[in-house]
């Protein structure tokens, strides 16, 4: 398994934009969590893209500890209506358009892994195109990554590489500190 970040980086708490071909996305989504759990931080996943459930069982069948992963969810309200939240292990978002919950959530899986190593994953900012605009987009990633700074916590936005506008892929270059292209 190719290694994308590099660990000081981490340490560093900086903020990685992520790219890769469409057909690897699943794939680099569990080489980035087995990567980011591999070096003892608990990876907060903000899924736009896959449901929950569908994850846990990816990241168990590569040997990725169960423990090491908690999950903001925003597609499985979508589509099969209603889920319970469980504590410190998974929180649905009614819709990836709802980004004021989406920060509510992500804020307060934040407080409940504090004192811990912890990253957050975006899967995926090119999802997120079928629900909002470029522009909410941008405005989001950027309250994001100023909340992660402040939190001096990591972060990784996964996105398809060529899947975002010209205007969008400039805003969010700005507002990482490195852009990964893994193909």
């Amino acid at each position: 398994m190719p290694d994308f970040i590099d660990p000081r980086d981490l340490e560093k708490k900086k903020i990685f934009l992520i790219l890769s071909s469409p057909e690897k996305i699943r794939q680099r989504n569990s080489d980035l969590i087995k990567e980011i759990s591999g070096l003892g931080y608990h990876t907060i996943v903000v899924t736009t893209n896959y449901p929950y459930s569908v994850l846990a069982k990816m990241y168990a069948q590569t040997g990725i500890p169960v423990d090491s992963v908690s999950f903001i969810d925003a597609v499985t309200h979508t589509s099969v209506g209603s889920a319970e939240n469980i504590p410190g292990i998974v929180r649905f978002i009614n819709n990836p358009a709802n980004l004021t919950d989406m920060g509510i959530a992500i804020t307060e899986m934040l407080k409940e892994q504090s004192g811990k190593n912890v990253c957050i994953m975006y899967d995926s900012v090119s999802t997120m195109l079928i629900y909002l605009s470029s522009v909410n987009i941008s405005k989001f990633i950027h309250f994001v990554t100023n909340k992660l700074r402040l939190m001096d916590v990591s972060g990784v936005f996964l996105a398809v590489e060529k899947g975002l506008d010209p205007m969008l892929m400039s805003q969010l270059t700005t507002f990482v500190d490195d852009v990964v292209d893994t193909g």
